[in-house]
């Protein structure tokens, strides 16, 4: 099987034309402002890519939405970025739907029915917080919540239908506090996009009705739990979006006979052996793994493919480089991209503590 090949094929059945329309595009103009990315990800069908089928979704397995992602961020490693994000907010919204008594399963239809697209604020700027501990402040006004706070929602903000967001707001039957997970359409009043601020959202008093507000204790532990998941299943498809981005400039070496076979063979044996640790993880979270240590797996592989690319994306940029093949300005972009996996959260330096934890038998606390 030719490289980005099983890839490409998963685009083809799930996502059909995705793939046709992102390469007519110079991989520049999707990468930039007033790009056509995000509506070719819409118009085919991606914001439904982890639904099931019996909710009028694409049915993708976590597997299949991996490869998906790796093939994306091959073509626009931007978007495979942002809808990352909204993978992650709609798998939570589907594990919440699950359970309980909500209006949940008739927003999760109009999310898939609609193509919208979901939004997460992540907490990685507050220094000491877990990652999905609350970002924004909640304040209970008689029957409803209002949210402030800021986030920046991965390159989706200015795409975003609905804003998901965890907050700590008082039980309703008045002992203490408890998490929650407040739904915020992008049009609420009081939510605003600054675009020169790298897409950071602001919420000044954004009003929360009941029906947008899911409570941990109306779902017996089922929170945390669909919390968890959902980081495993965002750290995989971060991975291969950022993995994708390098996969563009490994693929541009592999195609070139005048780089020698060692050095493609060596390109190739480290790419797909990434993508194959990843697969693994994917495929435990198919079979049903839903407890702490997916969460574990997911980050060790994350953090073992970074170490991958800081290898695979020097080597591929000076071989491109010697060849002139492809322009100076697109490798120095995918490069980039790809190396943005150091950046997505929780950083490593930040789950250390946590991991080590963990390892000696004490809880993993990055969430």
């Amino acid at each position: 099987m030719r490289f980005l090949e099983r890839e490409r094929a998963a685009v083809a059945k799930l996502l059909p034309g995705l793939d046709e329309a992102l390469r007519a595009v110079p991989l520049m103009e999707l990468e930039g402002t007033g790009s056509p990315g995000i509506r070719f990800f819409r118009e085919s069908g991606g914001a439904a890519l982890l639904a099931p089928a019996s909710q009028q979704g694409r049915g993708a397995t976590t597997l299949d939405a991996l490869r998906v992602q790796r093939a994306l961020g091959a073509r626009t490693p931007s978007v495979a970025s942002a809808t990352a994000a909204h993978h992650f907010s709609l798998a939570v919204l589907l594990a919440l739907a699950s359970v309980g008594d909500s209006m949940l399963p008739q927003l999760v239809e109009g999310v898939v029915t609609s193509d919208r697209l979901m939004a997460f604020a992540f907490s990685e700027e507050h220094y000491g917080a877990g990652i999905l501990s609350p970002a924004v402040t909640a304040v209970a006004e008689s029957d409803l919540v209002r949210v402030s706070g800021a986030a920046r929602p991965g390159g989706l903000a200015s795409s975003m239908d609905l804003l998901m967001a965890a907050v700590t707001v008082p039980r309703s039957d008045g002992k203490g506090e408890e998490t929650a997970v407040a739904l915020l359409p992008a049009e609420s009043d009081g939510l605003n996009v600054d675009r020169a601020d790298n897409e950071r959202v602001t919420l000044d008093g954004v009003a929360v009705p009941p029906d947008l507000l899911v409570r941990s204790s109306a779902l017996d532990g089922h929170l945390e739990a669909a919390l968890t998941t959902g980081l495993a299943q965002y750290q995989l498809l971060t991975t291969a979006g950022c993995l994708g981005a390098a996969s563009a400039l490994v693929e541009q070496v592999l195609l070139d006979t005048r780089v020698p076979e060692s050095e493609r063979v060596r390109l190739l044996v480290e790419t797909e052996a990434a993508m194959a640790a990843a697969e693994g993880v994917a495929r435990r979270i198919d079979d049903g793994a839903a407890d702490t240590s997916i969460l574990a797996d997911a980050l060790y592989t994350r953090y073992s493919v970074q170490d991958t690319l800081y290898r695979v994306i020097p080597r591929a940029t000076e071989l491109l480089a010697d060849l002139g093949s492809v322009g100076a300005d697109e490798v120095a972009h995918l490069a980039g991209r790809a190396n943005d996996l150091a950046l997505r959260p929780p950083a490593r330096l930040r789950a250390s503590g946590p991991l080590a934890a963990y390892l000696a038998g004490g809880p993993l606390t990055v969430v």
